[in-house]
């Protein structure tokens, strides 16, 4: 999965993946997915869709 690192600036695909669910506007659940960085080690998040 490709996302966007703040620290580097650049879209790179994230190291250790998962899939997360996160609370949405209106009690809709929204899917997420979050990793690291595998240049910096930052924690990188993609806000997908509605789950």
């Amino acid at each position: 999965m490709e996302g966007y690192c703040v620290k580097c600036k650049a879209k790179r695909e994230m190291s250790d993946a998962k899939e997360v669910t996160m609370k949405g506007k209106g009690g809709v659940k929204r899917k997420a997915m979050t990793g690291k960085c595998p240049k910096c080690g930052t924690k990188m998040f993609r806000i997908m869709g509605k789950a």
